[in-house]
Parts: structure tokens; C-alpha cells; sequence
């Protein structure tokens, strides 16, 4: 079996175990994987933020983009590239008026907003369906976080939930691993 197929697997076996979640059980753990971010040092430091905008399987930060609009913090979400095939950051300052569906229908920085080149975030939060201790991280298997990640040179956090994390994800060269690991209860130091 290649690493092509292991990866799908694995894809399949977490994503079955995030979904085996209920909403409660994941909106809880979202709640605490926020208040857990919120008291780390790198967090309270950070002026200027990365967001991603989650999908319901993933660990809900989206309070947190709504607090640090209101503290002033420069809040940017990915924007796909129609015309490239790739991932950039724009910048939000108002969820009512700054979103639009984009690709995947997931939100995205409408068309007027700004663009804030991807080094100049101070911390970038990263969802991905599984991450290891090294901070390896398995995403959808398209590439466009990987590809994005290439580009950030500021502190890298991948979020999950406890079933994401796993012993080893198959890495390859190209892969960026993240500085951090945050889950519902626990802040990780990627071991390297």
C-alpha cells in the first residue's frame, strides 16, 4: 500500500470519529479549545491573526475571530484564487459585510477586502483532519494549506480534536509542521 492510500485511510478513520461527535459534544470542546487558546502567552501576544473559517467538522474558533475584531487585532481569512488555484489572506474587519461564500462553500474575505501578505501575521491557526506530536499535519489531500503554509514565516497552530490527534502522520518533504497543537484540553510544543 502506497502512502497515497494510507493517508485515505486514515482520512476516513478520523473523519469518522470527529462525526461520531454530536454537535453539543463538538460545539463543548470548541468552547474549551478557545478559552485553553486564549491563555496561551503567543495568543495574548499576537496583534495579527490568520483565521480559518471552520466547517462542522472542525474545531469552532470562531468567537475568537469575533473578540479580537472588537480588541483591534488585524484578523485575516483565507481567499482562494481562482485565477492561481491558491490560497491568500484577506483581511476582515466586519462579519456582516467582509464574507462571502467561497470555494468549498466555505466563508472567505469578499472581493473589497484587503490583502495582508501572509508574512505579516504574527500567529496563523491551521484546521487539518490529523496532526502528530512532531506537528505534522494530514489535511484533504488537495494541497492548498500546504501550499499557503509555504509562504507564513510567523508561529504555526493546528487545531483539533482530541480523535486528531494521532502517533505519526505520514510526512513527506513538503509538508510544514506546525509550532503548536491545540485541542479541546491540551496546548502542545510540537516535539522536533
Amino acid at each position: 500500500m502506497d502512502s497515497g492510500d494510507d493517508k485515505a485511510q486514515l482520512r476516513e478513520k478520523i473523519s469518522a470519529a470527529v462525526k461520531a461527535l454530536s454537535p453539543a459534544q463538538r460545539s463543548e470542546q470548541s468552547s474549551r479549545a478557545c478559552l485553553l487558546l486564549e491563555k496561551q502567552d503567543l495568543w495574548r501576544q499576537a496583534i495579527s491573526i490568520l483565521f480559518y473559517a471552520p466547517t462542522p467538522d472542525e474545531v469552532d474558533v470562531w468567537r475568537l475571530v469575533q473578540d479580537s475584531l472588537a480588541a483591534k487585532k488585524v484578523v485575516g481569512l483565507p481567499r482562494f484564487d481562482p485565477a492561481t488555484g491558491h490560497y491568500s489572506a484577506g483581511r476582515i474587519q466586519n462579519v456582516q459585510w467582509d464574507l462571502k461564500r467561497g470555494k468549498f462553500s466555505i466563508r472567505e474575505p469578499a472581493d473589497h477586502c484587503a490583502s495582508v501578505p501572509l508574512t505579516q501575521f504574527d500567529l496563523v491557526l491551521v484546521p487539518g483532519v490529523a496532526f502528530d506530536f512532531r506537528g505534522y499535519r494530514l489535511g484533504r489531500g488537495r494541497g492548498f494549506y500546504d501550499r499557503l503554509l509555504a509562504e507564513v514565516n510567523s508561529r504555526t497552530c493546528g487545531v483539533a480534536f482530541n480523535e486528531q490527534i494521532i502517533s505519526q502522520v505520514p510526512a513527506e518533504a513538503h509538508d510544514v509542521p506546525m509550532d503548536y497543537i491545540l485541542t479541546p484540553g491540551r496546548w502542545i510544543a510540537a516535539m522536533r
